[in-house]
């Protein structure tokens, strides 16, 4: 009963700091500095990087708590979701086991990711934390509002991934040349745990780009100048990426890629507008 009472009004203390943190944020106007000024700033006084490292540290280790809480949470899900991840092949009937820790491998593999994508928005949350004071008031709010469209995006990779990519792939790799496949379950949930967390990741680079334009270190014409370039990388992370070799496996992954680029471009060119529409005569 005390140790609940005394995680009660942890849990109520850490609320009321949040949401005391996220107005301040939303509300103070930082003054707008130049990252030019700021890095030169920092190397004449480089003392100044220590209190950003500690504030970073403070951030990772609740990101690390939400973690390690949504991971523990998940131990209870995992069996229904392991049976989930092994549809694609026919289901865990087809996965033969041949060493003693196997399963329980593929267990604690599958509530790793799990526990990491319940716990994605509040680690890119704290992160925001960490970044806002910097940024100027608009720009907070901005960046506020994309966590749950990271989430979004993030979920969306995955889903691709499970019910398009996987369901093309497997059958081909498990048949091709009429060899008979015996999987293990700890390969097979390695490979696809390992192709739902990059593809997911993947999914995410508008929003990297939209970031990056609205602190100013990207431009939309720099990205669409640079489109072929960007789609000969594309094609690498896609080989990369692919369970197969052939190419139309590996153009599954590269059409969502390519998409996602140029709607990075529109993102960027947004984000260099809200830039302007900040500035003010001095």
């Amino acid at each position: 009963m005390l140790v609940f009472r005394w995680t009660a009004r942890q849990l109520i203390r850490w609320a009321q700091h949040t949401y005391e943190t996220i107005h301040f944020l939303l509300t103070e106007e930082e003054e707008d500095v130049p990252i030019e000024e700021t890095l030169s700033k920092t190397i004449q006084n480089p003392s100044g990087i220590f209190e950003h490292i500690d504030a970073l540290r403070r951030h990772l280790f609740r990101a690390l708590v939400a973690l390690v809480i949504t991971t523990s949470v998940s131990f209870v899900y995992t069996p229904q979701i392991v049976d989930f991840l092994a549809k694609p092949i026919g289901g865990l009937q087809e996965l033969v086991a041949i060493d003693v820790t196997e399963p329980i491998g593929v267990f604690m593999r599958v509530a790793l990711l799990t526990g990491f994508t319940a716990a994605l928005p509040y680690i890119v949350f704290e992160l925001w934390l960490f970044v806002a004071p910097g940024l100027k008031k608009r720009t907070r709010l901005g960046s506020l509002l994309t966590i749950p469209i990271a989430t979004a995006l993030f979920f969306a990779g995955m889903a691709f991934a499970y019910f398009v990519l996987l369901p093309v792939g497997i059958p081909w790799l498990t048949q091709v040349m009429g060899i008979r496949t015996e999987v293990r379950p700890s390969s097979y949930i390695h490979f696809v745990t390992t192709v739902l967390f990059w593809i997911g990741m993947a999914f995410e680079f508008p929003l990297l780009i939209y970031f990056f334009a609205l602190v100013g270190l990207v431009r939309a014409q720099t990205l669409l100048d640079q489109w072929r370039f960007a789609v000969v990388v594309i094609s690498i992370l896609a080989a990369t990426i692919t369970p197969t070799i052939d190419p139309i496996n590996m153009g599954l992954v590269m059409l969502p890629m390519v998409i996602l680029y140029f709607i990075s471009i529109g993102l960027a060119y947004l984000a260099e507008r809200s830039r302007r529409g900040q500035v003010t005569p001095g």
